[in-house]
């Protein structure tokens, strides 16, 4: 009935206003209401109002349409379905302070790329698109939102002025396009980032500060401002840790440690510079703290808050201690100094919240970088434990951040992986590099390499075996430049030292000799071939495995080739294979050297002596005088 009345150009302009009124009451009760009145197609009717002359019925349809935009029920992209719908309200803008406070919310409530930092740390942001083409920033940026918004900035009503800001933080996110253009936009002869910083100070109130400092991160983060400029150094980066102090509401935390985390995740000045501001690492540890005992049961509303809050606020101090710990020593020994701090972690890695576990994890594995941490603190605590257990059935986001950690845990320093293989690591990072995903098949052959480094006989046996011959073909003709480097990197790590190198080419030798004829011979970077004639080289190590090289002349011939190669580097990896095969200490080298003769390698040899690359020239020099010995 309502919406009836609002659509009949004959009510009267003040009726259509109080239904417009009365329906936007409604839309503030349940999520239920908000359903139906999207059922009843209310937004097509609210912005058919919107090209009424009348400015009080205009205002009354955009706070309805605010109230309904910023229900969690409400798709955005109800928006967009019609192009003019964007450039009218961007006319509208100028109408009232009520039209620019409503549209600027609506618009920043209707801009969906993701949420501020749900992209993976490390990882790169994949824009959610809506299947029509553009994403919101872009169709707003487009119909020019920035300069119909900026002058809003420094509206005389505060609300204007914060729900500007807010749409600016928005549209900054993760956008580079966005971020440069607002660098250099000017108001009343003042530049964006200036007034932003203006925003930022301690006398404004804490969502106006928190906002401003949200816009100068994004710009930050997109490489629109330096990291060393000093609105981020002495400005944003100080206005955020104060946001992490135990004087301000749990939200204002969460946000502000979030925010901080984004903003130097991938600078490690940035870094140092705020693990020395106002004691944080010390100050994020109270945020494990909720719900606190002490408001007994007499507070329930603060307690049911507390609860609330509570596994957002691990979240966020779990990212910052990661983002803290991405690159420093000193700040990752500061970090596992800090109270409880690996119990916290193996406690978050079982967590309910999905979003506890992935930022415990990537707090774990932004330690894990430390060598020192890896043979002592993740050593007392057997970290591993519930590490394995995150991998056995994680979401993939989660298992990519926990089979990177684990492939630090696997480094051959690290007391945990003896272990961790028992526990049936090798099954499971098997099983990855069958994966779909590119960055678990990188981290499962990974985690193999550094298994395999240095290990004993047994654990190379078990891990041919359980990634069987096709697998490893598989991986070795992966598209994937950094899988196939990581496979060449297992195979030369199973074939060091010799009684295995002997035993695994005893086994597998014809699998192997084939798999080094298919790269030798394919379209591969210099990278890529080094590594497989190196592979080739401890092969010829071996002291049976030399002749599976000996008796195979399409490989010898390649090393021949590659010993004229433009490349030293590739010179440098077949002059070893030569070397290893003419060793005069050895069993059979007469032969070996007489036939590599024949083939012409004696001349290349002494070619190369007169070379001048030193290297090359003394690698020459001594293969040589095997011949002559």
């Amino acid at each position: 009935m309502l919406l009836y009345l609002l659509q009949q150009e004959t009510s009267s302009t003040e009726l259509r206003t109080e239904c417009a009124v009365v329906l936007g009451s409604l839309a503030m009760g349940t999520e239920n209401n908000v359903k139906s009145l999207l059922d009843c197609h209310i937004i097509p009717a609210l912005l058919q109002g919107l090209l009424s002359p009348d400015l009080k019925f205009i205002e009354a349809c955009l706070r309805c349409l605010r109230t309904i935009f910023i229900s969690p029920v409400t798709p955005e992209d109800l928006l967009y379905t019609d192009a003019t719908v964007i450039s009218h309200l961007m006319a509208l803008l100028s109408r009232s302070r009520y039209t620019q406070e409503y549209i600027c919310q609506i618009f920043s409530h209707c801009c969906k790329l993701h949420h501020w930092h749900s992209c993976g740390f490390n990882s790169l942001p994949q824009p959610l698109l809506c299947a029509n083409g553009p994403d919101h920033q872009t169709i707003l940026f487009n119909h020019g939102a920035v300069q119909n918004i900026a002058h809003l900035l420094v509206s005389t009503s505060y609300k204007v002025r914060m729900q500007a800001l807010k749409c600016f933080s928005v549209l900054a996110f993760e956008n580079p396009q966005v971020s440069m253009t607002l660098v250099n936009v000017s108001v009343d002869g003042e530049l964006l980032p200036q007034i932003f910083v203006k925003m930022l100070q301690r006398d404004k109130p804490i969502e106006m500060q928190l906002t401003s400092a949200k816009c100068l991160t994004s710009m930050c983060r997109a490489g629109a401002i330096r990291t060393d400029d000093p609105c981020i150094v002495l400005k944003t980066l100080p206005c955020l840790v104060r946001m992490c102090s135990k004087d301000r509401l749990l939200e204002e935390r969460v946000e502000g440690a979030e925010t901080l985390a984004y903003l130097i995740e991938t600078d490690v000045e940035l870094q140092r510079m705020a693990s020395i501001t106002d004691h944080l690492i010390v100050m994020l540890a109270d945020y494990f703290k909720y719900p606190s005992s002490v408001s007994a049961i007499t507070d329930i509303k603060r307690l049911d808050h507390d609860l609330k809050h509570a596994h957002e606020l691990r979240q966020a101090a779990f990212k910052l201690y990661a983002s803290l710990g991405a690159n420093d020593e000193d700040i990752r020994k500061k970090i596992i100094e800090t109270e409880n701090m690996m119990d916290r972690i193996v406690n978050g890695l079982s967590e309910s919240s999905i979003k506890v576990r992935l930022a415990a994890v990537r707090c774990l594995h932004s330690l894990s970088r430390s060598v020192q941490q890896l043979r002592t603190s993740f050593q007392d605590h057997a970290v591993w434990k519930p590490l394995m257990k995150v991998l056995q059935n994680a979401p993939n986001e989660i298992l990519v951040v926990a089979s990177s950690t684990l492939c630090n845990l696997l480094l051959e320093f690290s007391p945990s992986k003896e272990p961790i293989l028992e526990s049936g690591a090798i099954e499971l990072l098997c099983s990855l590099t069958q994966s779909e995903n590119l960055a678990l098949r990188v981290n499962g052959i990974w985690a193999l390499m550094n298994m395999a480094f240095q290990a004993e006989q047994k654990i190379k046996s078990d891990i041919l075996r359980g990634l069987s011959t096709e697998q490893l073909f598989q991986l070795l003709s992966d598209s994937d430049v950094n899988v196939l480097m990581k496979t060449l990197g297992l195979l030369r790590n199973l074939l060091s030292t010799r009684p295995h190198i002997d035993h695994i080419m005893s086994t597998h030798g014809k699998q192997i000799m084939q798999a080094v004829t298919l790269i030798l011979e394919g379209e591969h970077n210099i990278e890529v071939k080094e590594q497989t004639l190196c592979i080739l080289a401890n092969i010829a190590d071996g002291t049976t495995a030399k002749e599976l090289i000996m008796t195979n002349d399409d490989i010898l011939q390649k090393i021949k080739y590659y010993m004229s190669h433009s490349n030293a580097k590739l010179q440098l990896a077949a002059m070893f294979c030569i070397s290893n095969l003419i060793w005069n200490e050895e069993e059979g080298s007469q032969e070996r050297q007489d036939k590599l003769r024949d083939m012409g390698v004696v001349d290349i040899l002494h070619k190369l002596s007169q070379s001048s690359d030193p290297n090359l020239c003394d690698k020459a020099k001594t293969a040589l005088q095997q011949y002559l010995a």
